[in-house]
């Protein structure tokens, strides 16, 4: 099992999308619609909204790093054709099909750069983006941030981001590099860009916010510049291999049942061992010769070189200042329990404390 991935020297300091709940003062509880029934509304919204709606696509034909405010989506009206330059939305974007809460989404993304970077973000981890929000009904622009760090998860189920941003952000790459200016500000070079188009069930859906009314379909242009490995519970297993089912979600596994999803649970089977201590984790800084890893690839090419002896691994690769640090999971399996793909770490049956070692 592997898991490849990258994190760049400037820090990352979570922002949680929060919905509004009944505590605030200007909650109004609203009847909510049937999930199946106002996805078949959503779809038939966002179809007509893609064939009656076109992009400055001309202005993309060359180079990498264009802002979220370079792309421009305009509206075709009775009578018009779309303007020389630009390109119809129905006839380029890509459509994709997820579960959530027991209903079959579709959402569409415009993809204009894919991003140079060796890695895409899981559903679970941090990112570092920019981004516009606006409503499909009316164009109207409800958030617009500039280089913004999320957690795509959050510690318990009423935290993180919405599930439309968990979905599309894994089809896209994180920048190639980034550099520093005299100035201090953070350059980031062929990175990520594109727009999503979501219906309310993978945004807010029966919920009220600031600018968005309930079942509101969401339109977001976006650039991803980073991301970041996430392990909630700094157990040394990353969340995104918490996600046992590969559902999606973080919240439905519970291996020990004490109503604490392993993703935030430090002992996963309730064994008394912590879950750090049932695992191995190693730092690798150079390569056989001492020579330090001057580059991702370097890092990644020792990696592949002694795969043998990752056997049942996770790897993450991180850039500190100029040099990049190698960290191997290990998940040790004596194969003692009834199930015997099961991972010590998950098998109450198996007590080996590896600190003690």
């Amino acid at each position: 099992m592997k898991l490849r991935n990258i994190l760049a020297s400037v820090t990352f300091f979570t922002l949680i999308i929060f919905a509004c709940s009944p505590d605030d003062s200007d909650f109004t509880p609203a009847e909510e619609i049937d999930r199946v029934e106002q996805q078949v509304v959503d779809e038939a919204l966002l179809q007509t909204y893609l064939s009656t709606h076109y992009y400055n696509s001309d202005n993309f034909i060359q180079g990498e790093n264009y802002q979220v405010n370079d792309i421009v989506i305009a509206k075709l009206e009775d009578g018009q054709t779309v303007p020389s330059g630009h390109t119809l939305l129905s006839t380029v974007v890509e459509a994709f099909s997820t579960n959530f809460e027991g209903v079959e989404y579709v959402y569409y993304v415009l993809k204009i750069n894919q991003g140079g970077g060796s890695t895409s973000p899981s559903f679970t981890d941090k990112v570092r983006v920019s981004y516009e929000g606006s409503l499909a009904d009316d164009g109207s622009v409800f958030d617009n941030r500039i280089i913004q760090d999320f957690d795509l998860v959050g510690l318990n189920e009423f935290q993180g981001v919405i599930p439309g941003w968990q979905r599309v952000f894994p089809n896209f790459n994180s920048a190639e590099s980034f550099s520093i200016s005299a100035n201090g500000e953070v350059l980031y070079d062929n990175y990520g860009l594109g727009v999503m188009f979501l219906p309310s069930g993978l945004g807010y859906f029966g919920r009220a916010l600031e600018g968005i009314p309930i079942y509101s379909n969401l339109v977001f242009k976006f650039a991803l510049f980073q991301t970041e490995v996430n392990d909630h519970d700094n157990d040394g297993v990353p969340s995104i291999l918490e996600d046992l089912n590969n559902d999606s979600s973080t919240f439905d596994e519970d291996t020990d049942e004490d109503i604490i999803s392993n993703y935030v649970d430090p002992d996963d089977d309730g064994d008394g061992i912590l879950t750090i201590n049932e695992v191995l984790v190693k730092t690798y800084t150079e390569d056989e010769a001492g020579n330090p890893f001057m580059s991702y690839a370097d890092a990644q090419s020792y990696f592949d070189s002694n795969a043998v002896q990752f056997e049942n691994f996770v790897s993450i690769i991180r850039q500190i200042d100029n040099t990049y640090v190698l960290n191997t999971v290990i998940l040790p399996n004596t194969n003692s329990s009834d199930v015997p793909d099961l991972p010590d770490y998950l098998d109450s049956t198996v007590t080996n404390n590896l600190s003690d070692d």
